[in-house]
């Protein structure tokens, strides 16, 4: 593996409706300190990355409207580093633009896609199987996913079969072949999927060389790939966002997974385990949090807990919040905004944002 074809492209377009009150559409989980450790979530990523290459070579793929954002947390970057999207039209699209911008600057690159909101606890893990990875995409035609372990029955979670028994042992990690991908499944099959052993969680985090990703999209997503292909005179110029701006939002709304990943025959996966949570709702950032003797987990300075056992709260730094008699519930006051909501229906959130759109409060 040559380091200087190791890129990464961050994933940063999303609105984190699930976060809400904290997470809004003028700023998303991704831009918020949602962890309390003073450093945003995209800030958390851009720096685990550093350990992988240098920040010249780190992209990060937002929305139109968090460009600003996105250049006032990483200054590091340089303006050519922030691709911005004039729609959201899911990851598919998304992958593609970039590998068509890296491929006009490196046709030897070799690329790592990653969210920007996700939790790792084990850094060093998680390079050492980005690693293994890129050296096997390096001297391969293969597309890489890093699937997780599974601790539990997850429905949360799409799922990878995957091949046990032939797999290239690479310094950082085995490479099995894939078999196939399933999206959330019922708890029974999750329940299934775990006592075989044949399954990892899927992270959505990817690597492939920009020409085998590209050859998946010509083969298997033909409409993206022949859209932004038009414009593959105009990527790294002047020209490229007014190319973008028209035929970007032309492309179908579609995954990755979706649009090439379970139809190539070439998908390859590193079952690992490196601390890993997608945080994708506020339990789940209840979840990896550390908690004290009653499984309550607090951000803020002045919060009193009385009677109170198993929840998620979170307060703006001073203000004074006193709880009592309550088992299991998410408590976020954002000052304009406050949510009092069981845990156990925390899916109904993504719904409640829905109703109420219209309003100040998004």
């Amino acid at each position: 593996m040559n380091p200087s074809n190791v890129y990464v492209a961050i994933m940063a377009g999303g609105v984190g409706s699930r976060f809400w009150p904290a997470s809004r559409a003028a700023k998303p989980k991704q831009f918020l300190d949602i962890l309390g450790v003073g450093k945003s979530l995209l800030r958390l990523t851009f720096e685990r990355f550093l350990k992988l290459c240098p920040a010249s070579h780190i992209y990060i793929v937002t929305n139109k409207q968090y460009a600003a954002l996105v250049r006032e947390q990483l200054p590091e970057l340089s303006e050519g580093q922030v691709i911005t999207e004039p729609s959201r039209n899911n990851t598919a699209p998304c992958v593609a633009y970039t590998a068509f911008k890296l491929e006009a600057l490196n046709p030897e690159a070799n690329l790592v896609v990653a969210p920007s909101d996700h939790i790792i606890l084990q850094e060093e893990a998680f390079i050492h199987n980005l690693q293994a990875g890129l050296d096997f995409t390096s001297r391969h035609d293969a597309l890489l996913t890093l699937g997780i372990q599974p601790t539990r029955p997850d429905t949360g979670y799409g799922y990878i079969n995957y091949e046990k028994g032939y797999a290239s042992t690479l310094d950082g990690g085995a490479v099995h072949k894939v078999f196939s991908f399933t999206e959330k499944p019922p708890m029974e099959k999750a329940r299934e999927y775990l006592a075989s052993g044949d399954y990892l969680w899927n992270a959505g985090i990817f690597v492939w060389r920009v020409e085998s990703v590209l050859k998946a999209f010509r083969e298997y997503a033909g409409d993206i790939y022949s859209i932004l292909a038009a414009g593959q005179e105009h990527y790294n110029t002047p020209a490229e966002q007014a190319f973008i701006d028209e035929a970007y939002p032309t492309t179908p709304s579609i995954s990755v997974d979706y649009a090439i990943m379970e139809k190539a025959p070439n998908v390859y996966t590193i079952p690992s385990s490196f601390g890993w949570s997608d945080l994708g709702t506020w339990a789940s950032l209840h979840a990896e949090s550390l908690p004290d003797d009653h499984g309550n987990t607090v951000q803020g300075s002045n919060v009193k807990l009385y009677d109170t056992y198993n929840c998620m709260v979170r307060a703006p730094h001073g203000k004074l919040l006193v709880l009592g008699g309550l088992d299991d519930f998410i408590i976020v006051d954002e000052g304009d905004a406050l949510l009092i909501w069981p845990k156990n229906r925390e899916q109904e959130i993504k719904q409640v944002t829905g109703d109420i759109r219209d309003e100040q409060y998004l």
